[in-house]
């Protein structure tokens, strides 16, 4: 008898949780998708991944002083998390909008 616990293999940990495209009957993929609505950042709620994103002090400092403009002029108490995930929503949609013309991509031609 071994002591090392059973772990789930790489498929049952990577399968697919939600209905796949394929299953839908063809007639629904013919209809045309209603234009999708803009993202929106998740509010204040536990979230299943996270990343770590380094930052200049800078950078750190001018996220701080965003917050608490948010909170002091504008009556919106949030946190850096929800403040980062706000501006990355915004500028996913303005790539997925505008393409090569979006911000983000003009942005990061200027480097």
């Amino acid at each position: 008898m071994t002591r090392r616990p059973s772990l789930p293999g790489a498929s049952e940990l990577f399968r697919l949780t939600s209905p796949s495209a394929l299953d839908v009957p063809q007639q629904q993929q013919s209809q045309p998708e209603p234009e999708p609505a803009p993202r929106r950042g998740t509010g204040r709620q536990k979230h299943s991944t996270k990343i770590t994103v380094y930052v200049s002090d800078e950078e750190l400092l001018a996220l701080e002083h965003a917050r608490l403009a948010l909170r002091g002029e504008h009556g919106l108490a949030v946190d850096r998390g929800r403040v980062v995930r706000e501006a990355i929503a915004i500028v996913l949609d303005d790539l997925e909008e505008h393409g090569g013309d979006s911000l983000l991509v003009r942005r990061l031609r200027e480097r």
